[in-house]
């Protein structure tokens, strides 16, 4: 059979051919560029995953970090203090972010593949975190501290460091000091002058979701910060191709001392006492914060922050809204906000990303100066003992050194300890025998014969003589030579000294229940400091009363006191304490023992201090820290109005929760809600603070975006 004969054309094959070529390889070539965008892409997702793992890992880790730099050996070698510098707390921040592989091991392992080939680019050792980290601009190593220098626009307003070795020692390592302190540097950025208030001031609340303050509000903080950089990209660069902008943060930690109506990091029960009764009389202004919280009744508070999460009745209101089921559940914040504001009144430390709440709460140690030993070492100047325990932190000491037996406890020497020229005194006071043969107990030596001693305004006794004979004068004040001109010659021919009693401001005195108590009498402390040429109530503002147990020996006979307090230790009364204006800077008392009100307290106003704004009548900032307190010395009460701030040291991982408004009588029973009424107030203002209070750190990692770096 003949076929049709036919031709081929090979321009037209190759013209073809060469075409299909082309466009298969454009076909290629966009299919490679978009498999390259689509890699660049995940690669910067992957990378900006793993930021946000570490930065979070940075916030967890920094506080643990600067706590050790304060506590004992911390500089003791290299194998402690080098775990602590920053350079070390970025490469453990990347080991708890697992930011050193993209896959992690157990992902590997469920793939079920022998000796797996990860291939991810982003899948990197990371072994120079100093490629990675770097302190601000053109500064050399990790971190770019806010104190002795600004840094501009955008930044917050330093810290003035007075103590060298904590200047530079911030540069390696996160100290905490209280040799940091608001200067001239930082007045711009702060509402009160620095000179009046160098430790806490007034600044601004952040921007942030934890509600112990509403965002942008006025709050009293000390603000420490250091700078950095972060560039998770560049040690790879050269291999992934990929870059990624530098990126500026500021790492603060707040320090604020307790200042809400009720702060505590325990586990508190709201709205009711323990007998069930509904908390009757009780106003509450501000918030309230609480390790966690159980809130019963028809409880009404203006915000609720807590660590751990709260339980709420179906009548309590927080900012006037009351929530059906848990109001922290995700979208119930987010509704809120569209409908009401941008202030959610029920918060969680947790909730807030870059940041973490931490309450400084050591538990019973707080009332207890002997339960700890002198702390060497240490990279901060200021110690963790010092710095969160105010049994340590008082400036004056009263102390039972000795007891008459191992059944009759009765204190028969106590020790007081002051400030005399910012250095410490003690004075030995035996309470059985007098200093010298034939004087009376409470006398102190004055001075020797023909010498002089200036009393001041102090009403005191005076003796003049030696080996029994003495010559006496009562109420006598002012300066006193000790001479025979003025106390005649009880006994011719020898050397005499001059000897003083004064009106002691404490006493052992039972109850009448026959408990033996330290009787404190706080409005007799100025005219005894005088007498004493020691310093005046404006330096020994505060009190630690505690058993020296330390001593417990044969002779002693002294026992560390229980906790919960027992009927079998001793108890603390305080007495004369209505007026405690003479404490210009206010007055605090801590001790291990049970205190005993038998007075009113801190119920007389005073002159506020200049620059103190706050509506209302200003009274001296107070503070009692103890175990348990009651109410009555003498008779039970009727009743009682407390006006200020409640706090607790108990742990919130306790089962039994704090009632935080629970008030006994002398004899322990419990008082009713009718007898209770209740007034409490945050404090606003730095001069509000006492002298010994409870602190709380927050800390927080902010981007310092620079197209925003318009202001502090």
């Amino acid at each position: 059979m003949r076929r049709p004969s036919g031709y081929i054309s090979f321009l037209l094959v190759l013209s073809m051919g060469a075409l299909l070529t082309l466009l298969m390889l454009f076909a290629y070539k966009r299919a490679t560029t978009a498999h390259a965008v689509q890699s660049g892409v995940q690669l910067q997702v992957d990378y900006s995953e793993k930021e946000e793992a570490i930065l979070r890992s940075i916030v967890a880790i920094v506080p643990n970090r600067a706590i050790r730099a304060m506590q004992p050996q911390s500089n003791a070698n290299s194998t402690n203090s080098d775990p602590l510098r920053c350079q070390n707390i970025f490469t453990e921040a990347l080991d708890l972010a697992n930011a050193r592989q993209s896959l992690s091991a157990q992902q590997l392992a469920s793939l079920g593949t022998t000796n797996p080939l990860e291939a991810t680019s982003g899948h990197a050792s990371l072994g120079t975190p100093s490629l990675i980290f770097k302190a601000l601009g053109t500064e050399t190593g990790y971190a770019s501290v806010g104190i002795n220098r600004s840094l501009g626009t955008g930044y917050p307003v330093p810290l003035s460091c007075s103590n060298a070795t904590d200047e530079v020692r911030d540069q390696t390592w996160p100290i905490i000091s209280n040799s940091k302190v608001y200067g001239a540097l930082a007045q711009a950025g702060v509402t009160l002058p620095v000179d009046a208030y160098p430790n806490f001031n007034i600044i601004s609340y952040p921007n942030i979701n934890f509600g112990y303050s509403r965002p942008g509000q006025p709050f009293v903080a000390k603000r420490n910060w250091w700078g950095f950089s972060v560039n998770l990209a560049q040690p790879d660069a050269a291999i992934t191709a990929s870059t990624l902008q530098r990126r500026d943060f500021v790492l603060s930690i707040y320090e604020i001392p307790s200042q809400l109506p009720i702060s505590a990091s325990s586990f508190m029960e709201l709205g009711q006492y323990t007998g069930g009764d509904p908390w009757g009389d009780v106003t509450i202004t501000g918030g309230i914060f609480a390790g966690r919280a159980v809130v019963d009744g028809t409880t009404a508070l203006s915000a609720l922050a807590t660590r751990r999460g709260a339980a709420l009745s179906n009548n309590t209101t927080v900012g006037g809204q009351t929530f059906t089921g848990d109001p922290l559940t995700p979208g119930v914040r987010e509704a809120y906000q569209l409908t009401q504001g941008d202030f959610f009144p029920v918060s969680l430390a947790s909730e807030s990303g870059r940041a973490a709440f931490i309450p400084i709460n050591r538990g019973a140690d707080y009332f207890d100066r002997f339960a700890h030993v002198t702390e060497t070492s240490v990279l901060s100047s200021t110690t963790w003992d010092n710095y969160s325990l105010g049994a340590l932190q008082c400036a004056m000491r009263l102390d039972i050194t000795q007891a008459v037996s191992a059944t009759n406890q009765t204190p028969t020497v106590l020790r007081f300890s002051y400030l005399k020229g910012g250095l410490r005194q003690d004075l030995m006071l035996p309470l059985t025998t007098g200093p010298t043969t034939g004087l009376a107990p409470g006398y102190i030596y004055a001075c020797d014969q023909n010498q002089s001693y200036d009393f001041g305004s102090a009403v005191v006794d005076l003796a003049y003589g030696t080996n029994g004979q003495f010559a006496y004068q009562t109420g006598m004040t002012g300066a006193v030579t000790f001479n025979d001109a003025r106390f005649g010659n009880p006994q011719p021919g020898v050397v005499k000294t001059g000897y003083f009693r004064p009106s002691y401001p404490f006493e052992v005195k039972p109850l009448p229940s026959g408990k033996i108590c330290i009787a404190v009498y706080p409005m007799r402390f100025a005219a005894f400091l005088n007498a004493l040429r020691a310093d005046a109530t404006a330096v020994n503002n505060s009190l630690v009363v505690n058993v020296d147990y330390s001593l417990a020996t044969g002779t002693t006979f002294l026992n560390k006191p229980a906790i919960p307090c027992s009927d079998l230790d001793y108890g603390v009364i305080l007495q004369e304490c209505a007026d405690l204006t003479s404490f210009t800077k206010g007055f605090s008392l801590v001790t291990n023992l049970r205190v005993y009100f038998g007075d009113d307290f801190n119920t007389v106003a005073t002159t506020p201090p200049a620059g103190y704004t706050p509506a209302g009548s200003y009274y001296p900032p107070c503070s009692i820290f103890t175990p348990e307190k009651r109410y009555g010395v003498e008779i039970e009460p009727f009743g009682v109005n407390f006006s200020g701030q409640v706090g607790s040291v108990a742990d919130e991982a306790n089962t039994d929760p704090v009632r935080p408004l629970d008030t006994k009588m002398l004899s322990g029973a419990a008082m009713t809600a009718s007898q209770i009424t209740v007034n409490l107030l945050p404090i606003t203002h730095p001069a509000a603070l006492p002298p010994i209070y409870m602190m709380n750190w927050l800390v927080l990692l902010e981007e310092r975006r620079r197209e925003f770096n318009t202001g502090n």
